[in-house]
């Protein structure tokens, strides 16, 4: 904690600095005082005030630590009054330099290259972005600018008739979701804090106990909550491409400049340490393209490392900076399936394996909205278009070089490692426990049983020590190896049927398993201490196979 901890909400209010507001265009339709709660259709403006809707009888359940000690935060300002009455909804909290009222922002949708409208109400595509989510707060904290966003605040323009609230469950997935990845060293936004309200009930569809059913099959009541994220920015891809399908269909005259306003904004808020302001404009477009290109190949190399799924990757679900963000129908492989997918509406185009093509037809819709900027430059574009083209080549050195590094070797082993992955399928293993176990550096199958979900035979324990044999003559050290390889592999990883009983026992109040996850979640790579590693570090049990809300689950949230 710096000497000069940030101790009162009033101190607090005074590190606001609102670039988005005061650098982008409002919604010229936009209400005053941000009483702007109903669906409507945004034709224009980069964002719409808003003033998000209060929990009644907000209780805290949680806050990071580790976030409040990087903004100089003290912790106790989490349990400050005005503090608490912010960040669960009540904007009347607002004080000194700060505005009375939040931000939402639209954006548009594309599920894996293709373009879509109708998921807006009014199937024009300019009813669709922050349905429940309002930025609350923008400033800067030693050195570093941070946005600062409510999950669940409430309803917006862009809500397409929902309540505009989160429940507990999915809550406290994303609060500790960031969490983990953050120490885990996956770039992420942040979590602050979780409030939630046990005088409000929201009804969602989810799972009775015990099914085995595919979709939900009841309807349950859980309590509402709000979880604050931070990020650097909320920019996504789906916001630049919004504001480049306007220019193409010339929506309306100031489509174009609202177009390079978001581009502007973004190099501003997410890569001006690596981008030049000296340099023209067109040039800074290139840049930016060729480090988004770098940042997302290399968030996806780290999503494949640590075994995450992003589940529902379209473009507005893609940070525009580079780092995971919307932590939705997400999960952790265990089981090792290059299929995984733990969203009920995803399909394989969102799976686990196939997450670096996802990511490319991502980069492909960011690509085409600077393009659209771009249009009347012929050299630029040339130069654009071979960004673009470099980009499975790009991915593919981020791949080998992260499976290089979960393997402990000095270069890359195609062979070595294509085998391995036929081995891991066959051996029905658990993804993090092989890995970590691994990472001893064994001579033999028989310490890495202990990760199989299936009991091994002959013939696959002799394909296996074969595998052994070859891999162990690429090692030179087996100490420092060992001490490499377990600071890649995590010795802990997110196991949903773990993760469900916290959020159960958070909606009667008792946060005992919710504090055990964060402090078992804080510190990933180091093997748990006894008690915790019997609880945690373990197969999945036979029951949690194929159950509904824990292998798999809708995006009911």
């Amino acid at each position: 904690m710096p000497a000069q901890a940030t101790t009162s909400f009033e101190a607090f209010t005074q590190r606001v600095d609102y670039s988005l507001l005061e650098s982008l265009r409002q919604d010229p339709q936009a209400t005053t005082d941000g009483n702007d709660h109903q669906p409507r259709q945004v034709f224009s403006g980069h964002y719409v005030p808003v003033t998000p809707t209060r929990l009644p009888e907000p209780e805290y359940v949680a806050h990071s630590s580790s976030l409040f000690a990087e903004l100089g935060l003290s912790d106790d300002l989490a349990h400050d009054e005005a503090f608490q009455r912010l960040f669960s909804g009540d904007s009347t909290a607002a004080s000194g330099p700060m505005r009375p009222y939040g931000w939402a922002t639209g954006y548009a949708l594309s599920i894996y290259g293709t373009e879509y409208t109708q998921q807006c109400p009014f199937r024009t595509g300019n009813g669709y972005g922050d349905g429940r989510a309002i930025s609350i707060f923008e400033g800067v904290f030693n050195e570093q600018r941070w946005e600062m966003q409510l999950k669940g605040g409430g309803p917006t323009p862009y809500c397409r008739g929902a309540d505009g609230r989160a429940v507990l469950r999915s809550s406290v997935r994303e609060f500790l979701a960031q969490e983990l990845m953050q120490a885990l060293g996956v770039p992420t936004s942040r979590s602050l804090t979780l409030y939630m309200s046990r005088a409000e009930g929201v009804m969602r569809p989810w799972y009775s106990e015990g099914s085995r059913s595919f979709d939900p099959d009841v309807m349950v009541s859980n309590p509402a909550a709000i979880t604050t994220r931070v990020a650097p920015s909320f920019l996504r891809v789906g916001q630049l491409e919004l504001f480049a399908r306007r220019t193409r269909s010339n929506a309306h005259a100031g489509a174009k400049r609202e177009l390079q306003m978001i581009v502007e904004h973004l190099i501003e808020r997410n890569y001006r340490s690596e981008i030049s302001a000296a340099l023209p404009f067109t040039d800074q477009v290139l840049e930016l393209a060729r480090l988004f290109r770098g940042r997302l190949t290399s968030l996806v190399a780290h999503w494949m490392r640590v075994g995450y799924c992003q589940g529902n990757f379209n473009s507005d679900n893609c940070a525009a900076g580079g780092y995971t963000l919307d932590y939705g129908p997400f999960g952790f492989c265990e089981l090792f399936d290059p299929r995984f997918q733990p969203w009920t509406g995803g399909g394989e185009h969102f799976c686990f394996f196939n997450q670096p093509a996802a990511a490319e037809v991502n980069y492909g819709m960011f690509w085409r909205s600077l393009q659209t900027l771009l249009e009347s430059n012929s050299d630029a574009l040339k130069q654009l278009d071979a960004i673009k083209d470099r980009f499975a080549g790009a991915m593919a050195e981020e791949l080998e070089t992260m499976w290089t590094s979960k393997l402990g070797l000095r270069s890359y082993d195609a062979e070595l490692m294509q085998e391995l992955l036929q081995l891991l399928v066959s051996s029905r293993a658990d993804y993090t426990i092989f890995f970590r176990r691994l990472s001893t550096i064994p001579q033999s199958v028989e310490d890495l049983k202990t990760s199989f979900y299936l009991p091994s035979s002959a013939e696959l324990d002799q394909r296996w020590q074969a595998w052994l044999q070859r891999w162990r003559q690429q090692i030179t050290n087996p100490a420092e190896t060992a001490a490499a390889m377990q600071r890649v592999n995590p010795a802990v990883t997110w196991r949903e049927w773990m993760i469900a009983p916290a959020y159960e026992q958070a909606a009667e109040g008792n946060f005992s398993l919710m504090r055990e996850l964060q402090t078992l979640f804080r510190d990933p790579y180091n093997t748990p201490a006894a008690e915790l590693a019997t609880k945690y570090d373990r197969l999945k049990p036979r029951e949690f196979f194929n159950a509904g809300g824990v292998s798999h689950y809708s995006c009911s949230s």
